[in-house]
């Protein structure tokens, strides 16, 4: 006869059969692992999901091989390993429950090798410890959010891009602007802005039409683009007619070069023009700055302000030109102006 509160040895082996069992029809992918790692249990909606058969993974620590492609951990191994601490270094995204006893979830782009494709997989790992506390397995779930999180994914896209261009919007060179400010007050490297306008484009509309005038725009937006080649710099439509290119760990020599590259490269599109006052083809005038933030620089306006400064006096000097701060003062003597003539319009401001 069993002694009280004490659970039959066949009881407890019924139970054990039976909760098998029941983890193997479960609708969610789910596997068990002991306290060595090796797998016990691989259910058919964890086959489904990953596309590796239990035959392959039962008794083995090779369950990795069904998320990644080079061996890492998954988070039912930092449960077991008791090892919360990592979980920045393998996850982004992630909640440690509770030292020792609740588990870990997080959520995690997996490369699915099986699948040759990429799910976003929501992950949940849990211990499982006996009567005297031990440890004896952990159990790992999953849930495939790869199309909420493709969706979320395009929303923001949306929200950070210019419909007409494709480039990123005021918004996105906003937050862009005073990240890469912050980080060059950090590194004490320049930084530089470059503002590109297109000559005339209100009498290119009047002449051509709105809908040459966006696909003059298109076509501008694609010469500006590939000249943000690394891949901190940011090319973006600032608005109507102009755009930005932020230039990270760039002085203004460098930033001039590629000003000019882009304004060549636009002059070689040939898009006509035609207007009166205007010559014969779209061409562009740009206004660069560099600046290494110093601890008082609070904020990028003053890397906006010479820029916008550059521009508008690329502007009076006749368009169709690139000028930098940084020779402001030497283009207008050589033409015998006054610098006074620059400031004319109202600051920029960053956001």
């Amino acid at each position: 006869m069993a002694k009280p509160g004490k659970i039959p040895a066949k009881a407890v082996d019924v139970a054990d059969s039976y909760a098998v069992r029941l983890m193997q029809h479960l609708v969610v992918p789910t596997f068990v692992i002991d306290p060595k790692r090796r797998v016990v249990i691989w259910n058919r909606a964890c086959e489904r999901l990953t596309g590796v058969a239990a035959v392959d993974v039962i008794g083995t620590s090779k369950h990795w091989q069904a998320f990644y492609e080079t061996r890492r951990p998954c988070l039912a191994d930092l449960v077991a390993l008791d090892r919360p601490e990592r979980l920045p270094e393998f996850y982004s995204e992630y909640a440690a429950r509770g030292h020792n006893g609740l588990g870990f979830s997080a959520e995690n782009w997996c490369v699915m090798p099986k699948l040759g494709s990429q799910l976003y997989l929501a992950i949940d790992a849990g211990p499982i410890h006996d009567e005297a506390g031990n440890l004896i397995a952990v159990v790992e779930t999953l849930r495939d959010l790869t199309d909420q999180k493709r969706a979320e994914t395009a929303l923001k896209e949306l929200a950070t891009k210019d419909g007409l261009t494709g480039l990123a919007n005021r918004r996105a060179f906003d937050q862009m602007l005073m990240s890469e400010w912050e980080r060059a007050q950090r590194t004490q490297k320049p930084m530089a802005l470059l503002f590109v306008d297109v000559d005339h484009f209100k009498l290119f509309n009047d002449r051509h039409g709105h809908q040459s005038g966006d696909e003059c725009l298109r076509a501008v937006a694609t010469v500006v683009s590939s000249h943000a080649a690394r891949p901190l710099d940011l090319a973006s439509r600032y608005g109507g007619e102009e755009f930005a290119l932020i230039l990270p760990d760039m002085d203004c020599d460098a930033a001039c070069a590629i000003a000019d590259e882009i304004r060549t490269a636009v002059m070689a599109l040939k898009i006509a023009h035609g207007a009166s006052g205007a010559g014969d083809h779209v061409t562009l005038s740009v206004g660069v700055a560099s600046h290494i933030p110093g601890e008082a620089d609070g904020s990028p306006d003053r890397l906006l302000g010479a820029a916008d400064q550059a521009l508008y006096a690329a502007k009076r000097l006749g368009r169709n030109r690139v000028i930098c701060t940084e020779r402001l003062l030497a283009e207008f003597a050589g033409l015998g102006r006054e610098i006074a003539l620059v400031p004319g319009r109202t600051a920029r401001k960053s956001a």
